[in-house]
Formats: structure tokens, C-alpha cells, sequence
């Protein structure tokens, strides 16, 4: 009589992926999906129910409501908790997605200004760095009376 040892154990051992170390744990995705698309399974109190964060949320507060108006407090509890864990989970994502968008905005503004700084032409002087006319006509002066001046002693040299 030959005697097997472990042969059964392994089949089941494989088929039950009970191998440390293999494939990703779920404590180890503890983040929230941020894709307000995501469907999640949900293992309800006594049932199970599939769909987004938003259809969970409405779907464990009916069933809540349905679980109060039959006197059932300690099953519309349990709902109530699971509707408030995907409550959260809404909160979550739309607070990501408005992080995002305000990201999004800032981002668009810098290149809004960087384009608008590579526009602008190089080696002009802008309205502000040019001279008003006032000092325009103060600089004409000091230029005339440098040129009276010089005019002057090349006329006295002369004599």
C-alpha cells in the first residue's frame, strides 16, 4: 500500500490561493478609487449588491429606511453604516476631483502667462518704459542748450 503525503492538501492549497506573498492584498489598496465610475461588490449585511459609490450609498440608505419601517433596528443600523462607508467615499472623490481641477486651473494660468511673456516683442519698450512727453521735452532742452553751448564756443574758438 504506497501512502500519498500532502498531494490533496496542495490542490487545495492552490485553488484557495492561500500562498503568502501572492497577488495584491486588500489592505495594502487602501486608497480610494478616485474614478467616480469604479464599481464596487459590496458585501451588504445580508446581501450582496454591485455598482458606484453613489448607487452603494442610495442602495444601503433605501434599504435602511425599508429595514426602520419593518422595526428592524439592528439591520437598518448595519445599513445605515454601509450607506454612511460609501457617503465617505463619495466625500473623498469629490474632494480629490475638486484638488484636481483647482490643480488643472493653476496649471492653464502658468502657461497662459508664460505664453503671454513670449509674446510679448523683445528689444520694444512697453507704454510704461517709455518716456511721457513731458520729460520727452525736458530731455529736447537739455539737448538744445548742450547744442546752444557747443555752438556757442565753436564760435568763440572761431573769433
Amino acid at each position: 500500500m504506497k501512502v500519498h503525503h500532502g498531494s490533496m492538501n496542495m490542490k487545495r492549497i492552490r485553488g484557495r490561493h492561500h500562498r503568502a506573498g501572492s497577488g495584491p492584498s486588500r489592505s495594502s489598496n487602501a486608497q480610494t478609487p478616485l474614478n467616480r465610475n469604479h464599481v464596487f461588490d459590496s458585501n451588504g449585511p445580508d446581501l450582496r449588491v454591485r455598482g458606484t459609490a453613489q448607487q452603494l450609498f442610495e442602495k444601503y440608505l433605501q434599504l435602511g429606511r425599508d429595514a426602520t419601517g419593518t422595526g428592524d433596528r439592528i439591520l437598518a443600523e448595519a445599513y445605515f453604516q454601509h450607506a454612511e462607508h460609501y457617503f465617505r467615499i463619495l466625500n473623498a472623490m469629490n474632494q480629490a476631483a475638486e484638488k484636481s481641477q483647482q490643480e488643472r486651473n493653476e496649471r492653464q494660468q502658468q502657461r497662459q502667462r508664460a505664453y503671454e511673456d513670449r509674446r510679448e516683442p523683445r528689444g520694444e519698450r512697453n507704454e510704461d518704459d517709455q518716456p511721457s512727453q513731458d520729460q520727452d521735452a525736458e530731455h529736447g532742452s537739455e539737448r538744445s542748450s548742450d547744442e546752444d553751448q557747443d555752438r556757442r564756443t565753436a564760435e568763440a574758438e572761431a573769433d
